[in-house]
């Protein structure tokens, strides 16, 4: 297991940006994300390696946040904030209707792999809650209305 020329030359400029090689950790980490699919133990000790920082700090970190997937997700991963200010604007109602609509789940992925759905706990997008996360792509003040429309797009 290693990056591919195009990762390694991204890790490398990753690098150069701080002299302090910790502090390159988490965009190095999301290259591996972006790179292997998700962090994976062998991944997490590649990381490691990679970088000479300890196994267990890779991971401790890769644990931490949200934005790392430990487990294989599908092609859409649809992540829904549930802190409060979306609580309130109704994001259960809105996990609901994804669960429904998805016939999974929080923390499944569809049959065909293609979706996969879970809860997070803040988006940082409380002025245009309720909001989720597809992938990279943020989407806030939802409505049933506009999760169909997005899923569509994405089938």
């Amino acid at each position: 297991m290693e990056f591919s020329e195009e990762t390694r030359k991204k890790f490398k400029q990753t690098l150069l940006r701080d002299p302090q090689k910790e502090a390159a950790l988490l965009p190095t980490l999301y290259l591996a994300q972006k790179e292997f699919g998700h962090l994976s133990p062998e991944v997490i000790q590649y990381v490691a390696e990679l970088m000479e920082i300890p196994p267990p700090r890779v991971y401790g970190v890769a644990t931490f946040y949200t934005i790392f997937n430990k487990e294989p997700v599908g092609k859409y991963h649809i992540q829904v904030c549930n802190n409060i200010s979306c609580s309130l604007r109704g994001a259960e109602q809105l996990v609901e209707h994804l669960k429904e609509k998805l016939k999974i789940k929080v923390g499944e992925t569809t049959p065909d792999n293609k979706f996969s759905l879970s809860t997070v706990e803040c988006l940082g997008f409380c002025d245009g809650s309720p909001a989720m996360q597809i992938n990279d792509d943020y989407h806030s003040d939802l409505t049933q209305g506009k999760i169909d429309k997005i899923l569509k797009k994405l089938k």
